[in-house]
């Protein structure tokens, strides 16, 4: 901790962080533009100036930029200096001379930052009389719409999509003081997580396309916390409805899980709940002669099937929430219950549950995952199956390249500074072996490609490397022994690492072995991490539930004559 003065005010604060944003976190109104909490400064837009004093006797001061000055302790600032006020009042009116001052038909109209920005720094009167420089806009896929007027050259875009989410098809392009963030030609972004350019942008530059189809005013929506249902983690989301339909997805920050940051299939992934299709009100009969039944109806025949019918059977969902998957189970008898899942995904689940409930070692949450010093990944290609946990994994470099920094003197948060500085060193300690390439394989020091038998013998052999306790793997080849050797090195030398898997290989092996390297590590006393990926968004629930193989079903179905049996969501 340490103590500043603000205005001649004594505060205590962290110290270790910039300026800006301790004054933000006690409530300070200093507005900002380029500086986010997830990517650091880069002092682009110069709109957080303050003042800064030697000592209590200095009336002077000079004018720095909050976000890229660090805290010390006894540090004297102003916040409210009528120089300071003056000077972010002159640059916030610079950024706006090229802006349309379109707020009453931009989609951003009501959540932009732009708009609370430049209300706080008393910018209320255009003095700009001349022509405006314009640019031509893009078409840059279904989901984002593109307004380059807009832009008040931040740089958050290009900083986010390049530098965090490691994408390469949007840039900056610069002649002057024209500065243009797109693609060099016409076409759908590439990134799985470009839907994130939507909630960085702090103007109205980049915006929801999916949103502008049934387009309705912010403050109009009907908004509800939830959680993602594309996948197995579980990212925290914002549900915006009107009229029935849902609107838009938006993150909902949790620092445990997705942090400030969505994939694409969870933000843009909603249209299925708005479809045609969907059954929206109870029938009964025949399918094709079926006819609209009311609550209390449906409610009834339901009853009458319960109570009347003793062979009835149910299959669950991992798609369904654990509440559905429960009542049902109720519903029928545990010894009627069937999970709604092949055969294969059945074992490998519960495998991995088995797993995740006797292993010795931590079970990684996201955060977990972005502070990890090296990583081996077994069988798993993260960024289909867990596209947020593939982001996650990126900002482990971070922390691989922490030594350098403290080397240097070089704080976190400088992002910029931390980038050039992450380049001098060779690739992380990201080790991945996948039958297929990966989007990930550009961060990787490591690659091996080989079946998930193969696969799992690497792993087994990483893990008799760690420990002699773990089983021998025999008939190794030169080559995987020595990869085998220098993976188990570099978790070896690891603070914090990580180990990932999951059912993506189809293969218990592959599993067991992932397990048996982060036993080895806890075994020789590293504070190790495992991550075990699942297909749906309650495998892992619907496995600890219980419940019989899918497979048992049909042959209930065949021996029993055709008993009535209700499928959950599946």
């Amino acid at each position: 901790m340490a103590t500043i003065f603000i205005d001649n005010q004594p505060y205590e604060v962290c110290s270790g962080q910039s300026l800006l944003q301790q004054c933000l976190t006690l409530g300070m109104d200093i507005p900002y533009f380029c500086w986010h909490p997830a990517l650091g400064a880069v002092g682009a837009c110069r709109q957080c100036a303050v003042k800064e004093f030697r000592d209590e006797k200095d009336t002077q001061g000079r004018v720095v930029m909050s976000c890229m000055t660090p805290i010390k302790d006894g540090m004297r600032i102003s916040v409210n200096d009528p120089q300071v006020r003056e000077f972010r009042a002159h640059v916030i009116e610079w950024l706006m001379e090229n802006h349309p001052h379109d707020c009453p038909i931009c989609d951003e109209g009501g959540e932009c930052h732009l708009q609370d920005m430049t209300v706080m720094s008393g910018h209320t009167y255009r003095r700009y009389r001349f022509k405006k420089r314009t640019f031509r806009n893009q078409d840059l896929g279904p989901c984002i719409n593109h307004e380059m007027n807009r832009c008040i050259t931040c740089y958050r875009c290009i900083r986010f999509y390049q530098d965090y989410a490691g994408g390469h098809d949007l840039r900056a392009f610069a002649s002057k003081d024209h500065v243009y963030f797109g693609r060099h030609t016409d076409g759908t972004l590439e990134s799985e997580f470009s839907g994130n350019l939507v909630e960085i942008c702090p103007t109205g530059v980049f915006t929801d396309k999916t949103l502008k189809k049934h387009y309705t005013r912010k403050w109009d929506l009907q908004t509800s916390p939830s959680v993602c249902v594309h996948c197995g983690l579980g990212c925290n989301i914002i549900v915006g409805e009107r009229y029935g339909k849902v609107r838009r997805i938006l993150n909902r920050y949790n620092g445990q899980v997705n942090g400030y940051f969505l994939c694409d299939r969870g933000r843009f992934g909603y249209e299925f709940v708005n479809g045609d299709k969907r059954l929206r009100q109870p029938s009964l009969g025949a399918y094709e002669r079926s006819a609209l039944a009311t609550k209390p109806q449906t409610l009834a025949a339901m009853a009458d099937l319960v109570r009347n019918d003793r062979r009835l059977i149910g299959i669950g969902s991992p798609r369904a929430s654990l509440e559905a998957n429960f009542a049902l189970k109720t519903l029928v008898g545990a010894d009627r219950f069937y999970l709604g899942t092949s055969d294969t995904d059945t074992h490998l689940v519960a495998t991995i549950l088995d797993i995740l409930q006797r292993s010795p070692a931590k079970i990684a949450s996201l955060y977990d995952v972005e502070r990890a010093d090296a990583v081996f990944i077994l069988g798993e290609d993260v960024s289909n199956t867990a596209p947020r946990l593939a982001l996650a994994l990126r900002q482990a470099l971070r922390t691989a390249f922490g030594g350098l920094l403290e080397t240097l003197h070089i704080a976190p948060w400088l992002d910029r500074a931390v980038r050039q500085a992450s380049a001098l060193e060779a690739a992380s300690p990201i080790y991945i072996a996948t039958p297929n390439a990966t989007r990930l394989d550009d961060i990787a020091r490591g690659l091996f490609r080989a079946a998930p038998d193969d696969i799992a013998r690497l792993g087994f052999a990483v893990a008799h490397e760690l420990s002699t306790q773990a089983p021998a793997v025999t008939d190794l080849t030169d080559e995987m022994g020595s990869r085998a050797a220098a993976i188990a090195a570099a978790l070896r030398q690891a603070s914090h690492p990580l180990i990932i898997s999951g059912i993506g290989c189809a293969s218990p092996a592959v599993i067991h072995a992932a397990a048996n390297v982060v036993a080895a590590l806890c075994e020789i006393g590293k504070d190790a991490q495992l991550c075990l990926t699942v297909a749906e968004v309650n495998s892992l629930g619907l496995a600890m539930i219980g419940g019989h193989r899918l497979s048992e079903a049909f042959a209930v179905v065949h021996e029993d004559g055709a008993p009535t049996v209700i499928v959950l969501e599946n």
